[in-house]
């Protein structure tokens, strides 16, 4: 008679307990879910939100919100139902993707299909979160008047992501996709796209670590066909207390044309010396702009709040460097081979406007301000042919000195910074 007592205040102790483990879980999953939202947002050029939230102890709701900062060219929207557990937080929703400035639905106004779902799962005790999105295929064609038809066939593919709070891993594996244009035709794929973003609260400082690989493209055309394989670009970028650092590496594993290789090799640049002081104040202006309708960055006034803080990225003379440069195009009888680099010289840095640069005399002064060398080993007889050097010329060494090219201490004609 004695334990039956304690039978009802044990099952309200447990309700109660499971109750609580509940609400925790709950609470631990919008406190994760704000958290990545408000890094995302910190890294600068996204607007991150959320709307018509709904948060309860056994399920919650919402819609994330998801644009580029200084434009109106997109909009993703991810509506999603989370069922909470003790110890997992199942969430699963759709993706809606709008384009253009009347907001029109890829998937319902343009390609008349069914919005990509996805699922998710929250782990209460590590933190981590994992999911995964399946990508259908669909055909989009145009037949513009007096043109021959274009379509673009798409035939699906995975998207994958998980992590935890400061690590984040993306992966995207594409079928083979085409694109169809009267009588030519490009196919392109399978590829596959692996992503690691880790970063510090407020992502004051972060690394990416992004790797494309196309594992074969092709294109037919009545002037023309190329074979490609083994295509790699992989890209780091890296922002600290000091400086912002993008570093990216291309390797060509074989581009032909017939039975005639036409391109191989690799090629590695890193661009650094990017003030992070500056480039955080830069985020913070911009994303206080965007909140007050405020002018993009083109539209800004020579000399305006803007235009000085887009200078000031240069004050710590950025640098790029060219390292282990090895192509090679046996079709056209060419390489490139060496190593190399470009320095900015950032003394008096008022004297210049990044909002003016479409002037030729500004464009100039940026121009006068490079340095830099690059030592060309293996020259084709060709080249040495086209720069009237020797035919038996083994090196070539190019200097820049003020915007101006030097080849072999001979100077060059002029060259103009792109527009």
């Amino acid at each position: 008679m004695r334990k039956e007592r304690w039978i009802v205040p044990v099952v309200v102790v447990l309700a109660l307990t499971w109750a609580l483990a509940q609400y925790i879980a709950s609470l631990l999953f919008e406190r994760e879910l704000e958290r990545a939202m408000a890094d995302l947002q910190a890294r600068g050029d996204l607007r991150v939100s959320r709307s018509h939230v709904q948060r309860g102890w056994l399920s919650s709701s919402g819609t994330i919100h998801l644009s580029p900062l200084l434009s109106h060219d997109w909009h993703l929207s991810l509506p999603y139902e989370a069922n909470h557990g003790v110890l997992d937080t199942s969430v699963s929703g759709q993706i809606e993707l709008h384009h253009g400035r009347d907001d029109r639905g890829l998937f319902s106004d343009t390609l008349h299909s069914a919005s990509p779902t996805w699922e998710a799962h929250y782990r209460s005790l590590g933190g981590t979160f994992n999911g995964k999105l399946r990508l259908a295929s669909f055909v989009i064609s145009q037949s513009p008047p007096g043109e021959a038809t274009r379509e673009l066939h798409f035939r699906g593919g995975n998207i994958s992501f998980n992590g935890v709070y400061g690590d984040w891993h993306l992966g995207v594996h594409l079928k083979p996709w085409s694109l169809h244009d009267g009588d030519a035709e490009l196919e392109v794929g399978p590829s596959q796209l692996e992503s690691r973003y880790t970063y510090t609260a407020g992502a004051q400082s972060f690394s990416q670590h992004d790797q494309l690989t196309i594992d074969a493209l092709s294109l037919s055309h009545p002037r023309v066909n190329l074979e490609g394989s083994n295509l790699q670009l992989e890209t780091r970028t890296l922002l600290d207390d000091s400086e912002l650092r993008i570093g990216s590496q291309l390797s060509v594993g074989e581009v032909s044309s017939g039975d005639r290789l036409l391109l191989a090799g690799t090629a590695n640049m890193e661009l650094s010396r990017i003030n992070a002081d500056a480039l955080k104040e830069l985020i913070v202006l911009l994303r206080r702009k965007a909140a007050e309708g405020g002018v993009l960055p083109q539209a800004a006034e020579p000399g305006s709040e803007l235009d000085l803080a887009l200078i000031n990225l240069l004050q710590d003379s950025p640098r790029l460097d060219v390292r282990d440069v090895d192509l090679d195009s046996p079709m056209l009888g060419l390489s490139l081979k060496g190593n190399g680099v470009v320095i900015f010289d950032a003394r008096q840095l008022g004297e210049l406007s990044a909002v003016q640069l479409q002037d030729p005399l500004m464009r100039g002064r940026f121009q006068s301000r490079l340095d830099g060398d690059f030592e060309w080993l293996d020259v084709p007889a060709m080249v040495a042919l086209w720069l009237h050097e020797p035919l038996d010329t083994q090196s070539l060494t190019l200097d820049l000195v003020k915007g101006q090219i030097r080849i072999n201490g001979r100077l060059a004609p002029p060259f103009k910074l792109p527009r």
